[in-house]
C-alpha cells in the first residue's frame, strides 16, 4: 500500500505540470500540431476568423487527438476527463441508468445547450425522474454523437440565451464534425478491475474531399456489460442475530441467492448494445452558394437491474398469495410446485427495466452571399423514441385475480421530437464591426404511449408498472424567435459585442434576453474580458407532463405532472421558465510564446429553478377522501399498493440559487528537441451554489398540513453540496518518435448530500476529496498501425458507502449498503483497456 501511495503522489506531481486537454500530434515531417487556443472558433461570436485565445468569452477547446486518448468510448466520459466544469452522472435510478446525464457548472443538465455544427440538438425522451443531482434531465444524449466523428468540441462557459435561445444558462457545447479526407479504423476493449462491466467497441471513420465538397462517414458499435456495486443486504440476514442465517425455514432459499449476501444488483451499470451511424457533407454549387447536410441514426438495447424481490413474506405473499409465516414449509413448497411459473420465487427474482431506443437527427441547409454579406438557411429534425419493458417480474394483482401473470411486460413508450428552422444573416460593416440578425421557428412534441394492460393492471408489474391510458398522451408546443447582434471592432485592441433576442412560446408566452460582452488587450500578452447577460430555460414537455408510479419493495410514489389536474388538487401551478442573470470577468495572459493562461470568474443567479419535489406523504394508510394527497393519487389515475410509504412527487418551480465560480485554463506547447514534443496544460473549475430564496409551498398544501413541503433537505443538498466545488485536471501528452504517453490527474474536492432512505429518515453522507489518475502508453507499430493500453482511475479510488439505502424491509428501514451514487468520479473503481487503430 505504501508503494502505491508513493507512485500515486509521483504521478500527481508529474501530471500537475500540465495536462492532456489537447494532445500533441505530429505530421509526416515531424512538426508539432498547433495549440488549441490557436484554432478558429465559431461559438459565442458572429465574427469570422477568431481564435479561442482572442475570444471575449471563455471558450474551452477539446481536439480530436485528445478525444482519442480517453479510454472509455463515450462522449460523457470524454468531456468529464477533459473539461473541469463538466460533471457526468455515474449512476441513475430506474430508466435514468439507461441514459446517463451530465451538466456544466453544477447546474441542471437542461441548463446547457448542445449544438452540432452550430445547430441545436434534440433532447432525450427518457426523463430523469428519481431524486439525484441530475433530476429532471432531458437534455440531448451525448452518447449518440460518437467520438470518432468529431473534429473538435467548443465549450462556451458563459450564458448565451440571447445568442442561441433557451437552455444556454450554464453554457454551450458545440460539437464540430470532421470534414477531412482519410480516416481511421479503431477497436477498444476493457473492463473494470473487479472483472465486470466488460466493454468492447469498434469504430470506422472515413472522409473524401475535392475542390467542391466533402463527405465524411462514421460507424460505431459498443457493447457494455453489467456491473454490480451493492453490498450486503440486511434482508437476507437472520433478524435475530444480524448475520448469515444457517438454519430456519428461509435459510436454504437465502443461501441459494446469487452473490449471497451481496444479492441486490440495482446499483451498477446497465448492460447495453449500442450502435450509431453518422455523416457530414457539403457541396459548393457556385462560389456564392453552398449546400450542407449532416445527421445521425442510432439504436440502443439496454437493461438495468431493479431492487431484488426476495423469497420472504413480502414477495411470497404478493406473488403466490401464501404467507410462509402462517403455513408449514410443506404447504408452501406444494404451493410453489403447483405454480411452476413462479418456481424462481424460491430464491427471489431480479426484475430488470429495459429500453429499445431509436434516435435520429438530420440537418439540411444552404448558405452563401457575396462581399460583406452572408446568409445561412437551415432546417433540423430530431427524434428520440424509446420502448420500455419490465423483464423477469410479475403482476401481483393480476395473479391474485386471474391465477396467472406474464413475467415480461411491455410498459409503453416515450417519444420526443424537435423541428428547428433557422435563418441567420451577417453583414460586415467595413472596419467598424459585424451586424447579425436572424429568426428561428421550432416545434416540439412529447408523447407517452400506454403499455400492455397486464403491465398496469391493478398496481402493475413489480418494480416498474406500465404506463396506463391515463398517463398516455401527445403534448406539443411551438415557439418563434428573432435576434440581433452587433460586434464592434473599430477601436484597436477593443472588442465589444451586444445581442438581444425575443422568444415566444405557445405554452407560456414571450421572453426577451440580452447579452453584452467586451474585451480589451492592453498588450499582446495581457487582456481583460467580461460579460453580462440574462437568460431563461423553458421547461421541457417531459417535466410538464410526465406521470408514472415510482416504486421500491416497500414504497410507492406517484409522479404527478405539474400541468395536470392531479397537481392542481394540491395547489401546484403549471411550470414556468427558469430565469437567469449571468456576470463574468476574466483575463487572458500570453506571457511567453506558446503559453496561454485564461482565468474567468462568474456568477449565475437562477430564479424559479425547476426541481423535483421531495416526497409528499399521504396522512392515512389507506384512501381517505379528506386526504388531499390521496385525492391527488386518485386523480392521477394510478393505483398503489398499501405499503409503508405512499405519496406523490412532482416537478415544480422552486428556490432561487446563486452559483459563483472560477474557470481556469493554462496550456503550453513544448518542443523538447531530441526528447520529443509535448503539450502541457492545467485547468480547473471552482463553483459554489447557495440557495438565496427558499421554494414556496402552495397555500392549498400548507392549509391541509403545515408539516408537508415540496422542498426537503435532500433536494437542497443536491443543489448545493453534491457536486465538487473544486475540480482540477492536469497532465501531459508526450511524444517521442513512435512512442507516446498520456498522463492525467483529476482532483475532486469533497462532496456531501443529505439522503432520504425512502422511509423518511435523513442521513448526512460525504465523499472525501480524491485524485484520480489516468495513464495511457502507445506505440506506432507502422506508419498506419498504432496500439495503446491504459487505465482510467489507475489506483482504483472509490467513494465511501452509505449504509442501508435504496429500499425497505416490510417493517421499515433500508436494506443494503451501496457506494454513494452521486460520486463525481463514478461508482465502479478502476478500468483498464487496450486499443488498436489503423489509419485508412
Amino acid at each position: 500500500m505504501k508503494t502505491i501511495s508513493i507512485v500515486s503522489h509521483i504521478a500527481l506531481i508529474a501530471a500537475l505540470i500540465g495536462g492532456a486537454q489537447s494532445a500533441f500530434a505530429e505530421d509526416a515531417a515531424g512538426s508539432a500540431a498547433p495549440a488549441p487556443e490557436s484554432e478558429i472558433i465559431v461559438t459565442g461570436t458572429r465574427l469570422v476568423g477568431m481564435t479561442a485565445a482572442e475570444s471575449a468569452a471563455p471558450i474551452k477547446l477539446v481536439g480530436s487527438d485528445a478525444i482519442s486518448h480517453v479510454g472509455q468510448p463515450n462522449l460523457n466520459q470524454v468531456l468529464t476527463q477533459l473539461v473541469p466544469s463538466f460533471t457526468a452522472e455515474g449512476f441513475g435510478g430506474d430508466a435514468a441508468n439507461l441514459t446517463l446525464s451530465a451538466a456544466l457548472r453544477g447546474l441542471s443538465p437542461n441548463d446547457t445547450l448542445v449544438l452540432v455544427n452550430g445547430k441545436r440538438r434534440h433532447g432525450t425522451a427518457n426523463l430523469h425522474v428519481l431524486s439525484s443531482p441530475f433530476q429532471g434531465g432531458a437534455a440531448p444524449d451525448l452518447d449518440f454523437i460518437t467520438p470518432a466523428s468529431i473534429d473538435h468540441i467548443e465549450v462556451l462557459e458563459d450564458g448565451a440565451a440571447a445568442q442561441y435561445g433557451s437552455d444556454a444558462i450554464a453554457g454551450v457545447i458545440n460539437i464540430i464534425l470532421k470534414k477531412k479526407a482519410g480516416g481511421e479504423l479503431s477497436a477498444t476493449g476493457g473492463t473494470y478491475y473487479k472483472g465486470d462491466g466488460k466493454t468492447y467497441s469498434g469504430s470506422v471513420n472515413y472522409g473524401i474531399t475535392n475542390d467542391r465538397g466533402y463527405l465524411n462517414l462514421t460507424g460505431f458499435y459498443r457493447f457494455h456489460d453489467f456491473s454490480q456495486r451493492g453490498e450486503q443486504d440486511i434482508r437476507v440476514l437472520d433478524p435475530a442475530t444480524g448475520t448469515v442465517p444457517q438454519t430456519g425455514a428461509l435459510a436454504a432459499d437465502y443461501l441459494a441467492l446469487k452473490n449471497y449476501p451481496n444479492v441486490n444488483p440495482i446499483v451498477g451499470d446497465s448492460r447495453s448494445k449500442f450502435g450509431v451511424g453518422s455523416y457530414n457533407a457539403g457541396f459548393d454549387a457556385t462560389d456564392n452558394l453552398s449546400f450542407y447536410s449532416f445527421g445521425t441514426v442510432g439504436y440502443r438495447k439496454a437493461e438495468s437491474y431493479e431492487n431484488i424481490r426476495l423469497p420472504n413474506r413480502l414477495v411470497r405473499t404478493a406473488v403466490l398469495g401464501v404467507d410462509p409465516g402462517t403455513v408449514s414449509s410443506a404447504v408452501y413448497n406444494a404451493t410453489v410446485a403447483a405454480n411452476p411459473t413462479f418456481i424462481f420465487s424460491r430464491t427471489g427474482f431480479r426484475p430488470q427495466e429495459a429500453i429499445r431506443e431509436t434516435d435520429y437527427q438530420f440537418t439540411g441547409g444552404a448558405e452563401g452571399g457575396s462581399g460583406a454579406f452572408h446568409w445561412d438557411l437551415s432546417s433540423t429534425y430530431g427524434v428520440d423514441q424509446e420502448k420500455v419493458y419490465t423483464l423477469n417480474s410479475a403482476n401481483r394483482n393480476l395473479f391474485i385475480d386471474t391465477g396467472t401473470t406474464p413475467t415480461n411486460f411491455y410498459d409503453g413508450s416515450f417519444e420526443a421530437t424537435e423541428w428547428t428552422n433557422n435563418l441567420d444573416l451577417t453583414y460586415k460593416i467595413s472596419t467598424i464591426g459585424t451586424l447579425a440578425g436572424g429568426a428561428e421557428y421550432r416545434q416540439n412534441s412529447y408523447t407517452i404511449g400506454s403499455g400492455d394492460p397486464s403491465s398496469y393492471y391493478g398496481t402493475g408489474a413489480q418494480s416498474f408498472p406500465g404506463y396506463s391510458p391515463s398517463s398516455a398522451g401527445v403534448h406539443k408546443r411551438h415557439n418563434y424567435a428573432f435576434y440581433g447582434d452587433f460586434s464592434y471592432t473599430q477601436i484597436a485592441n477593443l472588442k465589444l459585442d451586444g445581442a438581444v433576442r425575443y422568444e415566444n412560446y405557445s405554452d407560456f408566452g414571450g421572453k426577451t434576453t440580452w447579452k453584452a460582452t467586451g474585451r480589451y488587450d492592453f498588450t499582446p500578452e495581457i487582456a481583460i474580458r467580461g460579460t453580462a447577460s440574462t437568460g431563461f430555460r423553458a421547461p421541457t414537455l417531459a417535466e410538464e407532463y410526465y406521470t408514472q408510479v415510482n416504486v421500491s419493495p416497500n414504497s410507492a410514489f406517484v409522479q404527478i405532472a405539474a400541468n395536470s389536474p392531479a397537481a392542481k388538487v394540491l395547489g401546484i401551478p403549471n411550470l414556468k421558465p427558469e430565469k437567469s442573470t449571468n456576470y463574468s470577468v476574466g483575463t487572458v495572459l500570453q506571457p511567453v510564446s506558446r503559453l496561454t493562461i485564461t482565468v474567468d470568474a462568474y456568477q449565475i443567479k437562477l430564479r424559479d429553478r425547476i426541481v423535483g419535489s421531495g416526497e409528499v406523504d399521504t396522512q392515512s394508510a389507506s384512501f381517505s377522501p379528506a386526504d388531499l394527497v390521496w385525492q391527488s393519487i386518485v386523480k392521477s389515475g394510478y393505483a398503489v399498493e398499501q405499503l409503508s410509504s405512499i405519496g406523490v412527487e412532482a416537478f415544480v418551480n422552486g428556490p432561487t440559487t446563486r452559483t459563483r465560480g472560477i474557470d481556469m485554463v493554462a496550456s503550453y506547447n513544448a518542443d523538447l528537441g531530441s526528447a520529443g514534443h509535448a503539450i502541457f496544460s492545467l485547468s480547473g473549475a471552482y463553483n459554489k451554489t447557495k440557495v438565496t430564496k427558499a421554494g414556496t409551498v402552495p397555500a392549498t398544501l400548507t392549509a391541509f398540513n403545515p408539516n408537508l413541503t415540496l422542498f426537503d433537505a435532500q433536494l437542497y443538498s443536491f443543489l448545493t453540496t453534491s457536486q465538487p466545488k473544486v475540480k482540477l485536471i492536469g497532465g501531459v501528452n508526450w511524444n517521442l518518435g513512435k512512442f507516446s504517453v498520456t498522463a492525467r490527474e483529476t482532483y475532486y474536492s469533497k462532496t456531501s448530500a443529505i439522503l432520504n432512505d425512502g422511509g423518511g429518515t435523513y442521513t448526512y453522507t460525504k465523499i472525501n476529496a480524491a485524485g484520480i489518475t489516468d495513464l495511457e502508453a502507445g506505440y506506432d507499430l507502422t506508419a498506419r498501425l498504432h496500439i495503446a493500453a491504459g487505465a482510467n482511475n489507475l489506483f482504483n479510488k472509490k467513494s465511501g458507502t452509505d449504509p442501508y439505502i435504496g429500499g425497505e424491509t416490510a417493517s421499515g428501514g433500508a436494506v443494503y449498503n451501496a457506494p454513494l451514487t452521486y460520486s463525481p468520479y463514478g461508482i465502479n473503481g478502476g478500468y483498464w483497456y487496450a486499443r488498436v487503430s489503423f489509419k485508412l
